[in-house]
């Protein structure tokens, strides 16, 4: 199924204007999620809107929003007060300044999206809105209307499109201050530091985010997967230390030593990886779980892969894990 926009409107620099849809680049649909559900019976729990000191359950229409001011004192806010000032930008990302991609303090990022034309008509403004922005080698800032709020977006192309990122106002970032002014000032040995330096060396390679495994993910997915089976759940293995190492140097030079002994296998994980074909696209990990025969003989397992549905699974399939570079 195709995804739905979270916005759509026109994107508008001076005189020049597009219709555009606003999509999400990011989704969190495919972690595995759970349900309470009541341990006698088996059934999902319900929650209800109850008020809190009658304890009587509350009609939809009889909520309204309430903004508290003082212990058990709120002022009523009715959406009809809420639509007179709502802002009349509603349906455009008008840009206003062009700056510097490397300006924008990581810590205003929020979340990005996928700027693209609603329809056939406007795709040439909205090219020349892109390789603007492109030949600039500049991010351009607007302001869009999402949910009632207005945020300030960046936006920057991405092969042929464009992509938004939503960015956060100053009130909302936290001063870096109040937390660094007790850090104590340390003096570090030369040595420290070159031995520092080669563990990062021996550690540094491309950014290669398809290397990267969510292990608390493929672990609930093969705990599924078990409980499903009838399979028994083994009990969870100590984990391994690395003894008590008090002195820096002698920390240093250990995990030197650690990385020599990790260096070659990882190396061959990541050539076989990468001498696979890509995917077309990222196969979701609940695709991974398997298939369960409910009421019916319907498959009660969600996402489940068209060809794999039919298959006994074991386990999920895991990607290996990020690959270090060899020395």
């Amino acid at each position: 199924m195709a995804p739905r926009a979270n916005w759509k409107g026109f994107l508008r620099l001076s005189l020049v204007t597009c219709p555009v849809a606003l999509y999400p680049a990011t989704s969190d649909t495919e972690k595995v999620s759970f349900n309470q559900i009541n341990r006698k019976t088996g059934h999902r729990i319900k929650y209800l809107k109850v008020d809190a000191e009658t304890g009587d359950e509350v009609t939809s229409e009889d909520i309204v929003k309430g903004y508290k001011v003082d212990t058990d004192t709120y002022i009523e806010v009715t959406k009809d007060e809420l639509d007179e000032i709502a802002l009349d930008s509603t349906h455009t990302i008008e840009i206003d300044e062009f700056v510097p991609k490397a300006d924008i303090d990581n810590r205003y990022l929020i979340r990005p999206y996928y700027l693209v034309p609603d329809g056939k008509v406007g795709h040439d403004a909205y090219a020349v809105i892109r390789e603007t922005i492109r030949s600039m080698d500049k991010v351009a800032i607007g302001r869009v209307v999402l949910t009632n709020r207005e945020h300030i977006i960046a936006l920057e192309p991405l092969e042929s499109g464009l992509m938004g990122t939503l960015l956060r106002y100053p009130y909302e970032v936290r001063s870096e201050t109040e937390y660094f002014d007790d850090i104590q000032d340390v003096k570090l040995t030369r040595d420290m530091l070159d031995l520092a330096k080669h563990i990062v060396e021996k550690k540094s390679g491309a950014f290669e985010p398809e290397l990267f495994e969510d292990h608390y993910e493929t672990a609930l997915i093969d705990l599924i997967n078990q409980k499903r089976s009838g399979m028994p759940i083994a009990a969870k293995a100590a984990p391994k230390t690395g003894g008590n190492v008090i002195n820096l140097m002698d920390a240093l030079k250990k995990s030197i030593a650690n990385e020599k002994d990790a260096g070659p296998a990882t190396k061959v994980a990541k050539e076989a990886v990468k001498g696979k074909k890509p995917k077309k696209r990222a196969e979701g990990q609940r695709e991974m779980l398997l298939p369960i025969s409910g009421k019916g003989g319907k498959d009660a397992a969600a996402k489940i892969a068209p060809k794999e549905a039919t298959k006994k699974a074991d386990k999920p399939v895991r990607a290996p894990a990020r690959a270090k570079k060899a020395s």
